[in-house]
């Protein structure tokens, strides 16, 4: 069964004409109210952008009347085009996998006059007369519903489970006017892509209302020029990352990406988070000077010939993050084994990700101390020899638990028996030992012999130690592209 389009053309009536239903009822039918619903909050803190309102809460009902003018005059504007591959044509090819059938975009409208699409696209949008409400709570807040709707009006998504809210043969959804019209504001607070769009969300308020009123202003470039040449073209996790770090306060709940599409055929939601800690780490080394010259190297560590550092950085933060120590690992092994061996990036990259260790992951600071002390006295050991063979066993070791225990065993047991010169207490101490290979889930060891190797590269860095036979290890050093130029340049520009 394919979801209908609700009894959205029925019994509209026109802002301002005659009814008979109670004033205060009609009041709170202009009124916006913040849901649990994430795609109808940031529809609404795009209404309250397009009103110039600091929070939806704040938008009295000549705001919200007038926000919804300003809609038509967009949705009118793109629908006398007819064709969405105009050049002129990008808000309306947008709009059919937003408002599928609806009189913005409807095929009819190659037959009918302007004066006719204006008026069908204002009816549309209109309140419907109180006569036909339903007679039933809104699905989100509980008001009185004003009508059913369907995928021409709302973006369903995963339709299914939405209609199982409703009654027995209305296919779609009991909604009052506000949430309704939150639903049509959805799209400038998302990056229209004329395919599945994107969206930011967070229980954050602060952050959303930064992170929608920024992206509304873009929209509106868009929505008013009708430019193609205006169009975002970010990847998806892209968009988030560069909300987040351009956002100058604490972020203090996690950050959703919303992925959605709302085509006849299959609509769908994709959701990918992230927790508040990453959020935050990955906002504050935009601000600290120390860890922003790391985050440069960190890019660097996730570029490779196919993708940008920022796309690769930022897929991972939100598929994987596990994987954004990894590979700035592996980049800092290049670094110092390499033939120009650079210190001051491998400096500034393992202080980054001692950052990620005690922010993100939480671990505590005298742990941290633990690992780096044993780090030290390890790079120590290494840097007797010019060649680079003891480094790479030991790096070959870290992947295989019993070896690197065997290894720290027999080499600690020298270091007992002859220690060097001005070396104070043993090789690895017996709490070291428990961060790098006692079991269990409040002790990620593997993170733990992660963070060693940073720790001895780091080390080896500092001493000057340089392989006799350095090569450029993995592919060598992926230099930024353009779009990771771009990106710490715009970052730098919205700093000033």
């Amino acid at each position: 069964m394919e979801l209908g389009t609700g009894s959205g053309e029925c019994g509209r009536l026109r802002l301002g004409s005659r009814v008979s239903a109670p004033s205060a009822d009609l009041v709170e039918q202009s009124r916006l109210v913040l849901t649990a619903h994430p795609l109808q909050r940031i529809g609404a803190y795009a209404l309250a952008a397009l009103a110039d309102r600091n929070r939806p809460e704040d938008l009295a009902p000549e705001d919200f009347n007038d926000a919804v003018e300003q809609m038509d005059r967009h949705a009118i504007q793109a629908a006398l085009l007819r064709d969405s591959k105009a050049a002129t044509g990008f808000w309306l090819k947008s709009s059919l996998s937003l408002f599928p059938n609806s009189p913005m975009n409807h095929n009819s409208n190659g037959r009918r006059s302007d004066d006719a699409i204006r008026e069908r696209i204002r009816t549309w949008h209109a309140l419907a007369d109180p006569a036909t409400w339903p007679g039933v709570g809104c699905v989100l807040c509980g008001r009185p519903a004003v009508d059913f709707f369907g995928n021409r009006d709302v973006v369903l998504a995963e339709s299914v489970s939405y209609r199982n809210t409703t009654p027995r043969g209305h296919a779609g959804m009991a909604l009052c006017r506000p949430c309704h019209v939150s639903f049509y504001a959805l799209p400038y607070g998302s990056q229209l892509t004329g395919g599945s769009s994107i969206a930011v969300h967070s229980w954050d308020e602060r952050f959303l209302k930064r992170a929608v009123t920024r992206q509304v202003d873009r929209s509106l470039r868009l929505a008013e020029t009708g430019d193609p040449s205006r169009r975002q073209t970010d990847v998806r996790e892209v968009v988030a990352l560069t909300s987040m770090r351009r956002y100058g306060e604490r972020i203090t709940d996690g950050v959703d990406l919303l992925v959605y599409n709302n085509f006849n055929g299959k609509p769908s939601l994709e959701a990918h988070s992230l927790e508040q800690p990453l959020a935050e780490w990955l906002r504050m080394t935009s601000r600290d000077p120390e860890l922003r010259r790391g985050f440069t190297a960190l890019l660097r560590a996730h570029a490779t010939k196919i993708d940008p550092g920022v796309v690769a950085l930022a897929r991972n933060a939100f598929r994987d993050p596990a994987r954004i120590l990894a590979r700035s690992v592996r980049y800092l092994g290049r670094l110092v084994t390499g033939t120009a061996p650079d210190r001051e990036r491998v400096a500034a990259l393992a202080a980054l990700l001692y950052s990620f260790a005690t922010e993100v992951m939480l671990m505590n600071e005298k742990d941290l101390s633990e690992i780096r002390s044993t780090a030290g006295r390890i790079a120590r050991l290494l840097s007797e020899e010019a060649s680079g063979g003891k480094l790479r066993k030991f790096r070959a070791d870290l992947k295989d638990s019993p070896k690197l225990r065997s290894w720290l065993t027999s080499r600690g047991v020298q270091w007992a028996v002859k220690p060097p010169k001005g070396s104070e207490g043993p090789l690895v101490t017996e709490r070291a030992f428990t961060l790098l290979f006692a079991p269990g889930a409040d002790n990620p060891a593997w993170f733990h012999r992660d963070l060693l190797l940073v720790g001895v590269l780091e080390e080896l860095s500092r001493l000057g130690w340089q392989a006799k036979e350095g090569t450029d290890e993995e592919g060598g050093d992926e230099e930024l592209d353009a779009l990771d130029q771009k990106f710490i340049t715009d970052e730098a520009e919205d700093d000033q």
